[in-house]
């Protein structure tokens, strides 16, 4: 009587077997296209970032921190974090990652932006993909490498795969709070007026939504460069393989050079992103 009856025992896992067999049978083709548009993508960004040379990228990325997060203080902070790096001699590591972080966003904008908005105009479809979105935000990261290498083998496309799907849920999340937490005045101030429901959408509602929906982009962002390390285990290059290969080898200064790279890539994206979410105050043109 101590132990669980094995007669009540679930085969979900035999299910998910089939479904994953059925799938790769008669739907590669269909894999194998959508892995060469993301190894396509993912390659435009890295040979840019490759090519250009690293002064530019390191007045960019000054640039950034002066005229969006509104400091000349933290473009500088943001250049110095960019040089440890390349002193490190992570540099060319780096700009992979960021090639992989950047072409995940993308993707995952493409996803979660429509989602979300449809989750926002529709109840039902809210009812729908909150569960599935708990289960993707509470589901251990490493579960999502098994499809990515089951579809796409190792290299790039996996890595960016599983991370897409880790890192879609907070912006389809919140572009649908803010698009529902809109002033419903303004909407209806909106449909008074004649405007149509795509105009409403477009120039009201997302509008609006912008705060809300940034942090979203935020979030996102900052959830593919934390699955960095994890994808390099199935083939991503860049500074998660070094962290790898740190832990493997037992290389303690290593394993510090490069997640100590991977804090300072982090840092800089997060308040470069965060930047837009916040409201500017206007400049009063007289003074």
């Amino acid at each position: 009587m101590n132990k669980f009856p094995e007669f009540l025992d679930i085969k979900l896992a035999e299910g998910v077997d089939v479904v994953m067999d059925w799938l790769l049978t008669y739907l590669d083709g269909f894999f194998d296209i959508i892995g060469f548009v993301i190894l396509q993508v993912v390659l435009a960004f890295e040979n840019l970032l490759l090519f250009m040379p690293w002064i530019i990228i390191l007045l960019l990325v000054g640039l950034a921190g002066w005229k969006l997060v509104g400091s000349i203080k933290a473009g500088i902070l943001f250049m110095v974090f960019m040089m440890a790096i390349g002193l490190f001699g992570y540099w060319d590591l780096s700009m992979q990652t960021l090639a992989l972080v950047i072409s995940s966003v993308v993707f995952a904008l493409l996803v979660g932006l429509p989602m979300g908005i449809v989750m926002a105009r529709s109840s039902r479809a809210e009812k729908i993909l909150k569960p599935i979105l708990d289960a993707m935000q509470t589901m251990p990261s490493f579960v999502y490498l098994i499809p990515a290498l089951m579809f796409f083998g190792m290299g790039k496309v996996p890595s960016m795969f599983a991370t897409i799907i880790y890192a879609v849920p907070p912006v389809i999340r919140l572009t649908n709070v803010g698009i529902r937490t809109v002033n419903v005045e303004s909407v209806e101030a909106a449909k008074a007026f004649g405007a149509t429901s795509r105009q409403i959408l477009f120039d009201v509602q997302l509008p609006l939504a912008k705060p809300s929906i940034m942090v979203g982009i935020n979030q996102t962002t900052m959830m593919a460069l934390s699955m960095v390390v994890i994808g390099s285990m199935i083939g991503a290059k860049g500074l998660g393989m070094e962290v790898l290969l740190a832990i493997s080898r037992i290389e303690v200064g290593r394993g510090f050079e490069a997640g100590i790279s991977i804090v300072f890539l982090a840092i800089i994206i997060d308040r470069i992103t965060h930047s837009f979410s916040e409201k500017k105050p206007k400049k009063d043109p007289k003074k």
